[in-house]
This record gives structure tokens, C-alpha cells and sequence, in this order.
């Protein structure tokens, strides 16, 4: 994840790099850079989104140290696009629960996942996981990637 933090860290213009790892998040300070009051405007998942995510985590033997990390990176055919894996929480993160599955967000990243359902499909035409995101004022054919 220190990729995607070095990325939005590019995009936002901003020369700090995080570090995700546990040593590092509980010698950091809380940032004041951003506050985030309302956390029910936050990501949501879907009750087929947290099914596969226990299944993944279960199949992949996900510790109990790494919440599903949810946030964006630079790149894709609109701009941006989503990032979705287990990760350790920093000092930067909002931890939520979300069906049954702790989910951690950079706060940076909420203006452009604020509202943003994540989901799971599994038909004939696609597999896999999906965001529907009112931020985005543009998206790509595949989904993956956005614009605000």
C-alpha cells in the first residue's frame, strides 16, 4: 500500500509519504489536515460484497491485523481508479464496520469515495467486485476507474 499512499500523496500535492505498517502507525500522530464527521457517508458494502470478502479472507488466511482497505490510486482510462485489499490501519485511516467486516479509508481519499457502494457481481457477463460511486462525474466501459 505504500504505492497508493505515494500516489495520493502525488495527486493531492503533498510531499509526506505514509507508512502503513503497525510499527508506524502507533508512533505517528493523528494528521489535523482533514476531519471526517460523518462517517455514515463513508464507503458501504454490500451484503454480497462482505460475503466474498469473508471468503477471501478465510480462503487467503487474511490476519486479524489487516482491515479491508478501500481507496483510490492514479491511473486508469478516467483518471483514477479503485483499490480494494487487506492492509494494517494507520494513523491516517477511518476504521468503519460495514456488514460485518471492518473497513479502513485514508482520509484523503473520502472526497473522491464519500457515498461510494461497494459491491459483488457473479453472473455470466462479469465477476467481480464493483463500486458505484456519486462522486464520480465520469467512468470507464469496465468500472475500475473514474473521474471527479
Amino acid at each position: 500500500m505504500d504505492n497508493l499512499d505515494k500516489t495520493i500523496a502525488d495527486i493531492l500535492g503533498e510531499d509526506d509519504e505514509l507508512e502503513t505498517s503497525p510499527a508506524a502507525a502507533s508512533t505517528s500522530q493523528e494528521p489535523d489536515f482533514m476531519s471526517f464527521d460523518d462517517v455514515d457517508k463513508a464507503v458501504l458494502l454490500t451484503e454480497r460484497a462482505a460475503r466474498q470478502v469473508r471468503k477471501i479472507r478465510q480462503d487467503e488466511a487474511t490476519p486479524d491485523d489487516q482491515y479491508l482497505r478501500v481507496g483510490v490510486k492514479g491511473g486508469g482510462c478516467s483518471g483514477m481508479s479503485y483499490v480494494l485489499g487487506f492492509d494494517h490501519k494507520n494513523n491516517f485511516d477511518i476504521q468503519i464496520e460495514r456488514e460485518g467486516i471492518q473497513v479502513i479509508v485514508d482520509k484523503r481519499h473520502l472526497m473522491y469515495l464519500s457515498g461510494t457502494v461497494v459491491d459483488f457481481r457473479d453472473g455470466l457477463d462479469a465477476r467481480g467486485f464493483t463500486f458505484e460511486n456519486p462522486q464520480a462525474t465520469d467512468t470507464c466501459g469496465c468500472g475500475s476507474s473514474f473521474a471527479t
